[in-house]
């Protein structure tokens, strides 16, 4: 049976003028009003009517580009590349492509949204960016979406994100695991044995990763972990000063602070100098990521390098059928260990 615009608004409990107000977006509409209607139009599949039925096979010359922060240069990084890929001559009658960044906040609601505008917009493609959340309701969702996508017509491109099983997404994964291990094993290597660690959020796949990483080079190293060494906070530079001072109170006999990326080691780099710590000499520190700050840190940054740019560039080409897929769907990228200035041997 065809779901129809009644059938929407009966759903969200608004009148058809709001439902069609919201999906035409020319008249404001009250946000939790506006999140109702389209979750309604998810819950029923519900297409437009009319001229956009007929072109229901049909993809527009729209890509969407998710991210958690475009203020975040990690994600700026990869967006930007994905964008230089998209533009040019290619969409609908030879035209321009439109290339646009939808910045989630990390929430996994607004995910959500952004993955059902670009759908009822028959987007050409749609590349999500960074770690996924790991919540069982929220990761079926998102399947649920990227096969509604893919069976529309929509190329999806994943870019350091996990593969999502029994959709036609494209995944270019970066191997967190491998580099959280080797940054770790470097550390160890230097003769480090008490070793704090920062880890991003609990509900992220990327802190996971790299956490598991960095827990296998201890294990490896015969090193037991002691609970007081690890604590979790946000990908940002406040995190990692909070965070540093915290493990230093927890434990004031730690050598070395790892930290889930380049911002959150700048901020533990902060806590330590307030502290009256020198940087290697009484404390080392490492990051993750390889972002362009790194190298002019003070000292410049031991960190992993992550291919952002080419990542983010081979997503777009492969979004706009420019390049071929992998073999299977799924790439690995690995990352490449930087040893710069902010580690050397524990004290004493």
């Amino acid at each position: 049976m065809t779901v129809t615009l009644a059938d929407v608004a009966a759903r969200a409990q608004v009148s058809p003028a709001t439902v069609s107000r919201v999906l035409n977006g020319n008249y404001p509409v009250a946000a939790s009003t506006r999140e109702r209607v389209l979750r309604a139009v998810d819950e029923l599949d519900y297409v437009l009517n009319g001229p956009a039925s007929a072109l229901a096979a049909a993809t527009s010359d729209l890509v969407g580009i998710l991210v958690n922060d475009i203020a975040d240069p990690f994600f700026g990084i990869m967006a930007s590349a994905i964008q230089s890929e998209i533009g040019g001559p290619g969409g609908r009658a030879g035209g321009e492509r439109l290339a646009v960044t939808c910045n989630t906040g990390g929430s996994p609601e607004r995910e959500l949204t952004y993955l059902t505008l670009l759908q009822r917009q028959r987007a050409a493609a749609v590349v999500l960016t960074g770690g996924a959340v790991e919540d069982a309701p929220h990761a079926a969702a998102v399947a649920a979406k990227l096969r509604k996508l893919g069976e529309a017509g929509t190329r999806v491109v994943l870019c350091g994100r996990p593969a999502v099983p029994d959709t036609s997404a494209i995944a270019l994964t970066f191997d967190n695991r491998g580099g959280g291990r080797e940054l770790t094993e470097h550390l160890i290597g230097l003769g480090h044995r008490r070793l704090g660690y920062i880890a991003g959020p609990e509900e992220r796949t990327t802190t996971r990763h790299r956490l598991e990483g960095h827990r296998a080079a201890l294990a490896d190293a015969g090193i037991e972990e002691d609970p007081r060494w690890t604590v979790h906070g946000p990908y940002d530079r406040r995190a990692g000063y909070e965070a540093t001072l915290e493990l230093l109170r927890r434990d004031p006999s730690l050598t070395a602070v790892v930290a889930a990326n380049d911002s959150v080691a700048l901020g533990a780099c902060a806590a330590l100098r307030d502290s009256g710590l020198r940087i290697p000499d009484d404390v080392s520190v490492a990051g993750f990521d390889d972002l362009p700050f790194s190298i002019d840190a003070v000292p410049a940054l031991t960190t992993v390098r992550l291919p952002l740019a080419e990542a983010g560039a081979r997503a777009g080409r492969i979004a706009m059928g420019r390049e071929e897929p992998p073999p299977g769907g799924i790439a690995v990228i690995r990352g490449e260990l930087m040893v710069r200035g902010s580690t050397g041997g524990p004290r004493g």
